[in-house]
């Protein structure tokens, strides 16, 4: 199938996309890697008038340690971030889910922006952005401001970023020290969507007690899911196989999946329960080697 027809714009700079997206607010859209976008378009379940295409801006791919926390351009590709020393030292829970995300030819293409932009449930980036409380930069002409990652996804494929907006950044909180992180999904094929996925970071005190854990999933409801519940079961003790089966418990107890002709519901929200334990149980382990 082919696209419904569409103007197309070509910025160099970000001021000149932030002007194009004032011009024509709410009949266009970004393209960033289009990996998402572009077969939408082509099954007409998008129809954008107008199309402004993002690959031309240098200055929206980076990878920056700025003291807390690493900023990442949202145009940076997913294999760059695959690939970067920064990120795997930093933010190894980000490295974790990229190397989860579809294909190398996806990843080589697809960017961290596009991806959070477009707020899939099953995909990868926006669960380990909320599980790090990772803030999203936007842009437009009436300036700049920092939105949470708790406040930036707002349903299916859906986001709070407004229609004179464009996502310039992504700030993300370096782990702590004995910190360990792992992201864990179960898919039909590899490089399929998660029928569910989970990303964890635990942090440990000396006597390997869990002083800090951070849990989102995907796949399991209409945008990522923090799992507070979970957190706030296994904060402050030392994994046994109690806690863990507890956690598994709470996890598939905390969420609410919708069924589809790739999995049931019931299904889903078993798996949110063993990937919370097997993702938990991984990032302890990690934390542990480091010490």
């Amino acid at each position: 199938m082919k696209p419904a027809s569409f103007s197309y714009l070509l910025p160099k700079t970000v001021p000149e996309a932030v002007k194009m997206i004032a011009e024509h607010s709410g009949d266009a859209r970004f393209i960033a890697g289009g990996q998402s976008l572009v077969p939408m378009m082509n099954f007409r379940l998008a129809r954008p008038s107008v199309l402004i295409d993002l690959n031309r801006i240098p200055d929206l791919s980076y990878i920056k340690d700025r003291g807390d926390y690493i900023a990442v351009g949202a145009m940076t590709r997913e294999r760059m971030i695959e690939n970067s020393d920064i990120v795997r030292d930093m933010c190894p829970l980000v490295h974790d889910a990229t190397l989860n995300i579809a294909h190398l030819p996806i990843r080589s293409r697809g960017t961290i922006g596009g991806s959070i932009s477009n707020a899939d449930p099953a995909a990868e980036y926006p669960a380990t952005m909320l599980a790090l409380d990772a803030f999203m930069v936007a842009k437009s002409e009436r300036g700049e401001r920092e939105i949470g990652a708790a406040d930036f996804f707002d349903g299916v494929l859906s986001t709070s970023l407004e229609a004179d907006e464009i996502l310039t950044e992504v700030r993300i909180p370096k782990a702590p020290a004995n910190s360990g992180s792992a992201f864990i999904e179960i898919s039909r094929r590899q490089g399929d969507y998660a029928l569910a996925g989970i990303a964890a970071q635990v942090t440990l005190d000396d006597d390997e007690n869990i002083i800090g854990i951070q849990l989102a999933a995907c796949g399991v409801g209409p945008g990522p899911v923090r799992l507070n519940q979970v957190e706030d079961g296994v904060r402050g003790t030392t994994l046994t196989a109690e806690i863990l089966s507890n956690a598994k418990e709470a996890a598939t107890a905390a969420v609410d999946p919708e069924g589809d002709v790739h999995a049931t519901a019931a299904y889903r929200r078993k798996l949110t329960g063993v990937m919370t334990e097997r993702a938990l149980r991984k990032a302890v382990l990690r934390a542990v080697g480091k010490k």
